[in-house]
Parts: C-alpha cells; structure tokens; sequence
C-alpha cells in the first residue's frame, strides 16, 4: 500500500480513459463505458489500497500456452503481473473479466505492461484477451461467466488463513454480479467461515448489457443486502481517490467479516458525450462519419490536455 496522492490517482485514471477510447477508435468497438465507470477504483487499488510486489512478468505479453493442467508445465496465469506470491503481500481477483481492456490500460499506465501490450488484442493466441482469462495480464482466475471469481477468492483467502500469510485478498467486482445467485452463496461462505483476510470493490455503475439494472433486475438496496449476508459495508463515491481508499485504510486485522466497498460510479465519467447513447452503454461501436469523427477530436482533446 502506498502514500500515492489523489491527484497522482485521478491522473491515472484519465490516461486510462483516454486509452481505452484510443482504443476502442481504433478497433471499432471496446467496452468503453466500463473505463469511464472503474477508472478510480482500480487506479487506487493499485496505487493506494493493494500491497503489491514489482511485476515479475514480460512486458511484452506471452503467447498462450494451453490450459493448465498436470500434462502442461508451461501453462501460466497473469498473476505475475501484480507481483511474486509472498506471504506478505495481497493477492487480486478479477472478476468482471469483460473489463479486462480497462485492466490492460491500467498495468500498461502503471509501467506492468509494456506500451504496446495492445498490438496483439483479441487476436487468436495471443493471451490479451477481449475477455480476460487467467493466462490474461493482471488475471490470477478465470472469472467468467459473471460471478465465480468471488468463490474462488474466497477459497484463496481461507487458504491463506489457514497458511499463517498476513497478506491480503482483493476482489474487483461489477454490480451486475450481484444478480448472480453464486454471488450470494460465496457472500454466505465467507460469512459462515470468517473470513476476513479478503475485501471486496464493487463498481455499481448501475448499467448492464440490456440497459439500466433497475429495468432488468434490481439489487437494491445492496449495502443493506450485504449487510445481511455478514459484510462489513461501506458505499462510497466512486471517483474519489480518498473515499475509496479509505475503508482499506481503516480496516485493521484481524478480521471476521469480508469488507465490501460499493463504488457509486458514473458509466460516462470524463467522456460526458456518451450521455447521448444512454442507456446502451455496455458496448460502444461509433458510427461511421460524424459520431466516429466526433470521439476522434474528443480524443484529440484529451490528449492535448
């Protein structure tokens, strides 16, 4: 955990957006609205909440090496790229793995990833996956569909308890989970077995693939919810470095509850022209032409400034 400035971390975040919308120019397509949304959270749990080793890994992404399995010695997970597995330092868990741009970004901002860590995105055998996987940069699991990686970090998590590491376990998570009955079964099991080496960051951006969350399904009143399932609590405003660090800051161990932060977020935060797709957000491809244009000098913009 570092002393890194709320400035240093909302710098970050904009280079992130500013990236992701690089990116989703060039490759006529990215999940763009989630950059706009997770930015800060995943910015100040790397610089600010995490105890992360330096990455042990290549800053030019590996090629796929199969699945993991007995009869496979070259398979590898990203995990690296958060730092060596010691028993003093944190481990992450990310969940929301169609986020996984918005992550690259991040690790490439951060020096984790080298500058044109992109070049092979979501091409066959590369391991920069449009959906991440746990051979993906930054990945420890393979997360999807939505809301496994909360069981197996759970699993970890007790693991390390049970090992004597004071380390911790960090899960990122989208509120879109919270739709997911495994959610709340993993939510009981932490509960049920105290685990409290292990906190989670959830981005409640309250969007989804078919529009607003309260149109689809509705998980609120969430905090109360968690509350009931045994979490520790606490619902902060997601773009602020500060509110977000805090509840790590003040937690102390040990601990017999999971932490749970729900980042009150906005899907089109630093990019207030998408406003104008609402409330299809969830996967931005532009127009050809005058929209197409339009994010081109928007962009332009971004990194004059």
């Amino acid at each position: 955990m570092s002393h890194t400035t709320p400035d240093s971390v909302s710098a970050v975040a904009a280079a992130v957006r500013r990236r992701v919308l690089e990116h989703t120019l060039k490759n006529n397509g990215g999940y763009l609205s989630q950059a706009c949304s997770s930015a800060e959270i995943l910015a100040t749990l790397y610089l600010r909440v995490m105890r992360l080793g330096s990455s042990t890994a290549p800053l030019v992404p590996r090629r796929f090496a199969g699945v993991p399995s007995a009869s496979n010695p070259d398979a590898f997970t990203g995990a690296d790229y958060n730092g060596s597995r010691t028993p003093e330092l944190d481990r992450f868990i990310f969940s929301p793995v169609h986020y996984a741009l918005v992550l690259y970004s991040l690790l490439i901002e951060l020096g984790r990833l080298g500058a044109n860590a992109l070049d092979e995105f979501n091409q066959d055998g590369s391991t920069v996956e449009l959906i991440g996987a746990e051979h993906s940069p930054g990945h420890e699991v393979t997360a999807g569909s939505l809301a496994q990686a909360l069981s197996q970090a759970g699993g970890i998590a007790l693991a390390r308890r049970l090992r004597g590491d004071t380390g911790r376990v960090w899960v990122f998570m989208s509120d879109g989970e919270c739709q997911e009955g495994q959610t709340w079964e993993a939510f009981a099991a932490l509960a049920h077995h105290r685990i409290g080496n292990l906190g989670v960051y959830i981005d409640a951006n309250a969007q989804q693939c078919d529009g607003p969350m309260t149109s689809v399904m509705t998980i609120e009143p969430l905090a109360e919810r968690l509350r009931a399932f045994g979490a520790e609590v606490h619902e902060v405003d997601g773009h602020d470095p500060d509110a977000l660090a805090a509840p790590a800051a003040m937690t102390t161990m040990p601990r017999e509850r999971p932490l749970v932060v729900i980042a009150r977020t906005d899907p089109c935060r630093g990019l207030e022209r998408l406003r104008e797709r609402a409330p299809k957000l969830h996967y931005v491809r532009f127009q050809p032409g005058q929209e197409f244009e339009t994010y081109q000098a928007l962009l332009a913009d971004l990194e004059a400034n």
